[in-house]
């Protein structure tokens, strides 16, 4: 397996700095926002933008987890890994940032999608990704994009953040001998 480190820890900082800019911009502040955390490694995601946006603007965002193992699409031919769904407000009539670490098919934002509308009908959902590396087959975009990385279909990415893996770095894989 070979990798290539195409964000370091200070560019993850940098890009989730940006992110809770636009996000406060984009709202007009904070009022009925939510920030809700795709398991895994969106859930620290959404918790460093909430504390961005916390300094930012010298208020809190609630923050929540959502497991989307029982919504994907792909259920028949994996058993799912169900962790605990973690929503700290209701979703009626709140804008709900939705936030993962990596946007590549959408088939996972599309079950994320159909997990949060089983817990009310939010005013409006956006989509902060830390990666865009694309290859879409669903018509989904983030509306806040960390970096876009363009990647080939036989190469992975694999975001790491130290709240899971031990240190921050996304990295590019691919196995020896592919091109």
């Amino acid at each position: 397996m070979i990798a290539r480190t195409v964000l370091s820890a200070e560019e993850i900082r940098r890009a989730i700095q940006r992110i809770a800019h636009e996000i406060v911009e984009r709202n007009h502040g904070l009022d009925g926002v939510v920030l809700v955390g795709m398991r895994t490694r969106g859930v620290p995601l959404a918790n460093r933008l909430a504390e961005a946006i916390g300094e930012i603007e010298n208020e809190s965002v609630p923050v929540g987890a959502l497991d989307i193992g029982l919504y994907r699409d792909d259920i028949a031919s994996r058993a799912p890994h169900v962790q605990p769904t973690d929503l700290p407000v209701a979703m009626e009539g709140r804008t709900v940032i939705l936030v993962d670490d990596v946007l590549y098919t959408g088939r996972s934002i599309r079950a994320a999608l159909d997990a949060l509308t089983d817990f009310g009908r939010p005013a409006a959902i956006q989509l902060a990704v830390l990666v865009d590396r694309g290859h879409r087959q669903l018509p989904i975009r983030a509306d806040y994009v960390g970096k876009n990385i363009p990647t080939a279909l036989h190469e992975g990415v694999d975001v790491l953040l130290e709240e899971t893996d031990g240190h921050d770095e996304v990295r590019i894989t691919r196995e020896e001998g592919e091109r």
